[in-house]
């Protein structure tokens, strides 16, 4: 049932890939202030349903609703409202972060003055101040991830979307982007946050939707689910409920395989 602090509305959301469904009849909410977490093994749908949101790519049935814009009738008018941290961020790497982000802003129609103060604070506490002025071709993948994620944020949307945004990225900035996202949220943003690092998500998020095979299979805080399961940590809860079974099997199966020699026979 929606209510009036739901930012973020998503009903029936389908999207198939030949005969592969990646998202089957998904339907959730997202308050103000809220942060949510997207959990699932690999081919869940996690990444499939925030290109959706970003409207990155159409659905074949259902509705996004952000903040009563509908994202099919008015994309445009959606956009504005979000920023989106994809799994894989593509940048123009032959710009230089400054000129980056002065394109990315002047998309978002932000006036020259405000683009040029914030891309300067941006990379400076992204500790790329001192890089503002190359070309992105020599980055490290961290780099290229605080370009992106500076990007996403330089509008100041509503709506965050991070997808595996920890990637690439050092200890201090990830504790740097933990905390601007606690920060964030407190301040009224709706934040979709997808990850496999269960730690963060149980540290950070508010409220957990766990996917598997297209469908959310659990949702709710953290406590709600170690009830639900009769387990102590998140990591308990996602093995259970994605029936994640012997891993301790799998594990030495794994590493016998990798270090016993074989006989000749069997090669």
């Amino acid at each position: 049932m929606v209510d009036d602090s739901d930012f973020l509305v998503v009903s029936h959301l389908c999207k198939s890939f030949g005969p592969r469904k990646a998202v089957d009849d998904i339907s959730f909410t997202a308050k103000r202030g809220e942060i949510l977490g997207f959990l699932g093994p690999n081919g869940a749908g996690k990444s499939t349903t925030l290109k959706i949101i970003s409207a990155l790519m159409p659905p074949d049935s259902g509705t996004v609703k952000i903040d009563t814009i509908d994202l099919c009738q008015n994309p445009l008018e959606a956009k504005k409202r979000m920023g989106f941290v994809p799994e894989t961020g593509a940048l123009y790497e032959k710009l230089t972060p400054l000129e980056y982000l002065e394109m990315v802003g002047l998309l978002y129609r932000l006036g020259p003055a405000e683009i040029e103060r914030k891309s300067h604070l941006f990379l400076r506490y992204f500790d790329l101040g001192e890089q503002r002025n190359l070309r992105m071709t020599s980055f490290s993948k961290g780099m290229k991830q605080k370009v992106v994620l500076a990007a996403a944020l330089l509008h100041n949307p509503d709506l965050l979307l991070l997808d595996e945004p920890l990637n690439g990225l050092d200890a201090n900035t990830v504790m740097v982007l933990k905390g601007v996202m606690r920060r964030l949220a407190d301040t009224g943003k709706t934040i979709i946050y997808s990850s496999h690092i269960l730690e963060v998500v149980e540290k950070v998020c508010d409220r957990v939707a766990i996917l598997q095979n297209g469908r959310i299979i659990a949702e709710g805080n953290i406590n709600q689910l170690r009830q639900m399961t009769h387990s102590e940590s998140l990591e308990l809860v996602f093995k259970e409920l994605t029936r994640v079974e012997d891993i301790e099997g799998k594990i030495e199966g794994f590493a016998e395989a990798i270090t016993k020699t074989p006989h000749r026979e069997e090669i």
